[in-house]
């Protein structure tokens, strides 16, 4: 299967400390930034108030602790 891959870039402006976490986590795993970012976005957990009468206008993101 061909997957179609940067339909949308995105830069993300990490701190010092944020940088070395990612950066070691993806040398102890053997997995690029990118793969493991992608991850983690799936994980995110997305709840649209029922009161917005656009969906994106008023939503709201939960963010498991792990």
């Amino acid at each position: 299967m061909n997957k179609k891959w940067a339909v949308k870039r995105l830069t993300v402006n990490l701190t010092t400390e944020e940088m070395k976490k990612l950066e070691q986590y993806c040398a102890l795993t053997g997995r690029p930034a990118t793969d493991v970012i992608r991850e983690l976005l799936r994980t995110l957990e997305v709840h649209n108030s029922e009161n917005s009468e656009i969906g994106t206008a008023d939503s709201r993101m939960t963010v498991g602790s792990s």
